[in-house]
C-alpha cells in the first residue's frame, strides 16, 4: 500500500482484516483503512475461502493492498495468526470485516503510543444502522473481563514475537486471552481517549455470549489461579450483566439497562438519546 518511512516518529503500521463471506460490510471496512490520514500503512486481508462476493471485493482493491490470500482456515484465531505472520510493521492493528475505523484512528494511535507496547481507544457500537452507545476502554480492569475494545487495539509486533499469537482453542475470547497474557507479562498499555473504531452489535461474540463468558472464566483461572472463587462469582455476575439486558430489550424495557450502564457500570458508556 504505502512504503515505510525511515523516521522513527513515522513507523510502518500493519493492519489485518479477516473475512469469511463478509460481502455485506467488507467494502466499508477496506475503505476505512485505505482512507486513513496516516500514510505509512501496509494492509493485509485474510479471507477464509469465502463463497460469496468477498473475494471479488478484495480483488477490486488489490493494487492498494500489501498482500491478501483466500484459503480455508481453522477459525478466527488461525486467520489472525496468518495475518500476523505476514506483517512487517512495528505496530499491528486488527479490524474485522464487520467493523470500521475512524479516518484519523492510526494517526492518533501513533501520536499516543510513545514507549508503550499497546495502544487502544474507545469504540462506537451500532445496531440496525444507528449508534447505540460509545464504550470507553479500561485496561486496568482486564483482570475482571474484556475491558479493552479489540477493534481499537494496536500492538507492537515484538509482543507477538515474545509472547505468542492467538490461541486456537478459543472461539470467542481469543482477544481477551491475548491481552491478559500481555498484561500479566508486563507489557504496557496506553488509552487514547477518542473513538477509534466502530463495531456492529451483531457479531459472533454477541451471538455466542454464553460461550464467551465460559472462555473468559477459563482464561482468568489460568492467569489468576489464586482468585478462582472470585473468578467464579464474577462469572455469574457476568452472565446476569449480559443476560438481563437481553430480557429487558425483549420486554421493551431497555431504558433500565441504559440508565444502569450510564450511571453505575465500571465501563463508561455514553448512550445516544
Amino acid at each position: 500500500m504505502n512504503t515505510p518511512s525511515t523516521e522513527s516518529s513515522q513507523p510502518l503500521v500493519s493492519i489485518i482484516t479477516i473475512v469469511y463471506n463478509g460481502e455485506k460490510h467488507l467494502e466499508q471496512t477496506i475503505q476505512s483503512v485505505l482512507g486513513q490520514t496516516y500514510p505509512h500503512i501496509e494492509y493485509i486481508i485474510i479471507d477464509g475461502g469465502s463463497t460469496d462476493s468477498s473475494v471479488s471485493i478484495i480483488k477490486k482493491y488489490a493494487p492498494q493492498l500489501a498482500r491478501w490470500i483466500s484459503e480455508p482456515d481453522k477459525g478466527i484465531s488461525d486467520a489472525f495468526n496468518k495475518g500476523i505472520a505476514m506483517c512487517n510493521g512495528d505496530l499491528i492493528g486488527l479490524i474485522n470485516a464487520d467493523d470500521w475505523y475512524e479516518k484519523d484512528c492510526v494517526d492518533m494511535v501513533v501520536a499516543a503510543i510513545g514507549r508503550h507496547d499497546i495502544a487502544y481507544g474507545d469504540v462506537q457500537y451500532w445496531k440496525n444502522g444507528k449508534t447505540i452507545f460509545i464504550q470507553e476502554g479500561k485496561h486496568r480492569l482486564l483482570k475482571n473481563e474484556m475491558t479493552v475494545n479489540h477493534p481499537t487495539v494496536f500492538v507492537r509486533r515484538g509482543c507477538y514475537v515474545h509472547l505468542g499469537n492467538f490461541n486456537l482453542k478459543f472461539r470467542c475470547a481469543m482477544d481477551y486471552d491475548l491481552l491478559v497474557r500481555f498484561h500479566v507479562n508486563g507489557k504496557t498499555f496506553v488509552h487514547v481517549p477518542h473513538v477509534l473504531a466502530n463495531m456492529r452489535w451483531e457479531g459472533i461474540s454477541d451471538r455466542l455470549w454464553k460461550q464467551g463468558c465460559k472462555e473468559t472464566l477459563w482464561i482468568k483461572n489460568r492467569y489468576f489461579p489464586d482468585k478462582r472463587l472470585k473468578n467464579k462469582l464474577y462469572y455469574y455476575k457476568h452472565l446476569l450483566a449480559i443476560g438481563l439486558p437481553k430480557k429487558f430489550e425483549k420486554l421493551h424495557l431497555g431504558f433500565i439497562t441504559r440508565f444502569y450502564r450510564s450511571r453505575f457500570s465500571s465501563l463508561n458508556k455514553r448512550f445516544e438519546k
